[in-house]
């Protein structure tokens, strides 16, 4: 088939940008950085992607709270084309940063295929300061959610300070239901965190790091799986790698997971086209 073409958006304190190109460029797809600009006036036209990205960072500063100056800017000028693009198939990640963006959108949850509605939010971490910091990630196999496929247990880095997932019961309840939580917050041994910290790194409820809407093209998470792009990024890569060679294997063959969500993007597009 054609390249499958993907969108990452660049500019005004988005600072994740070359990882994820890099990570896509991985995983099979062909990267395009844009100044957000390019999309907003629309010299780019979001319709030569089949994936869009709206990465981590800090977008505009996060003058007016998380990610929420972007959704604003984004909504009022692309919302109904963001809406068609995922309507015809296509696919859409929110990186921290990105996740604020979608929530603050209303693009997530997309409950009875509205995605304008804003029902869940991204708020000030319980610890009261920023966390960068490594966390392990269970996933829902029973999710929809096209960019978890295949994945079990996941470690990932956080790096926010406002990422404490937030919802009143009923919104979470329906989540639950509809499989939507695709990846909570978990111990080393994949046993859900319950809250505890760090291994629940902002306090989110029900350990919820990311979620995707009903249709699964649309997902969001707090950690970073561009900043898992090759084995030495691990924090413990150096113990990683004497066990590998214990057991006469060699860690640079294995991709590490964070590809793995690119992978499932770029493969889904392949197979439906």
């Amino acid at each position: 088939m054609n390249d499958v073409n993907v969108l990452v958006l660049t500019g005004y304190g988005l600072n994740c940008d070359n990882e994820t190109v890099h990570s896509v460029s991985i995983a099979g797809g062909k990267s395009h950085r844009v100044h957000i600009n390019s999309v907003l006036d629309q010299t780019v036209s979001i319709d030569q992607f089949q994936i869009m990205i709206l990465g981590g960072g800090f977008s505009w500063g996060d003058d007016h709270g998380a990610g929420v100056i972007e959704a604003v800017r984004l909504k009022k000028t692309l919302g109904e084309s963001i809406i068609e693009f995922v309507k015809n198939g296509n696919l859409v990640l929110g990186i921290c940063n990105g996740f604020q963006a979608l929530v603050n959108m209303g693009l997530l949850p997309g409950f009875d295929r509205d995605h304008n509605r804003r029902s869940v939010a991204l708020i000030f971490n319980d610890c009261g300061n920023f966390r960068n910091d490594w966390v392990t990630l269970k996933t829902n196999p029973a999710s929809p959610c096209v960019f978890t496929k295949g994945l079990d247990q996941i470690e990932l880095p956080v790096r926010h300070g406002e990422g404490k997932f937030y919802s009143a019961d009923s919104v979470t309840e329906r989540l639950f239901q509809n499989s939507q939580v695709a990846v909570q917050y978990a111990m080393p041994d994949g046993s859900l965190a319950n809250g505890r910290f760090p291994y629940n790194p902002n306090g989110s409820i029900h350990d919820i790091a990311g979620i995707c809407d009903p249709t699964g093209r649309i997902f969001g998470l707090m950690p970073h799986p561009e900043a898992f792009n090759h084995p030495t990024n691990h924090p413990d890569w150096t113990r990683k790698r004497e066990i590998a060679k214990r057991r006469g294997e060699r860690m640079d063959n294995a991709s590490p997971l964070g590809i793995h969500i690119f992978q499932n993007a770029v493969d889904a597009i392949k197979q439906n086209s």
